[in-house]
């Protein structure tokens, strides 16, 4: 059986170089793009990460502002904490459709939270304040949907955030160039 498939997928003597260089351009493309997308710094908790994007700005910006930003990055909020497995799936797969959407600008000009979103979001509102909302109502009385935490706290801690133009003049962090220093410095000294 597996004699069967190496004859099969072994490519003719004639082509083995050629697959050979191609395999290598294609394996060489994957990295670039890695490397310039930062990949690994999605692994990461850092806030910083989450502008690799520019149309997060706005979001970036407000959460710099709010009373969060001292306690809880992005993803203590927007990424489940219960345990680590759902952690990464939930980060490798909304990852992707961001990347997905972001690389063909698919993205809309004013970016909402999808569903998943909104209650791994809920999830992680009730998680760091659970002493806080065992005396509030969110259970309405006419149905047994749960109110979420930001139909009452509507500015935190994004604030108004609504569209790229919301704050129009802050600042955010530089990205980190994706040029190697050795060609810089050789642009520069030319």
């Amino acid at each position: 059986m597996i004699d069967k498939f190496i004859k099969y997928t072994k490519p003719p003597d004639n082509w083995k170089i050629a697959v050979i260089i191609i395999s290598g351009v294609l394996t060489g493309l994957v990295f670039f793009i890695l490397y310039v997308g930062n990949a690994t710094s999605y692994l990461s908790d850092k806030p910083e990460t989450c502008i690799n994007c520019h149309v997060m700005y706005p979001q970036y910006s407000s959460w710099r502002e709010s009373s969060h930003e001292r306690i809880a990055t992005c993803n203590d909020c927007h990424v489940p904490q219960d345990n680590v497995f759902r952690k990464y799936y939930f980060k490798a797969s909304d990852g992707m459709r961001h990347s997905f959407m972001f690389t063909f600008r698919l993205e809309p000009q004013v970016i909402k939270i999808h569903e998943a979103g909104i209650n791994v979001v809920q999830e992680n509102c009730k998680r760091c304040h659970a002493g806080l909302v065992d005396h509030t109502f969110l259970k309405t009385e006419k149905s047994d949907e749960e109110k979420k935490c930001w139909s009452c706290h509507r500015e935190t801690p994004h604030g108004t955030v609504s569209s790229l133009s919301s704050f129009p003049n802050v600042r955010v962090p530089g990205l980190d160039p994706v040029t190697p220093e050795w060609l810089r410095e050789k642009k520069l000294n030319k």
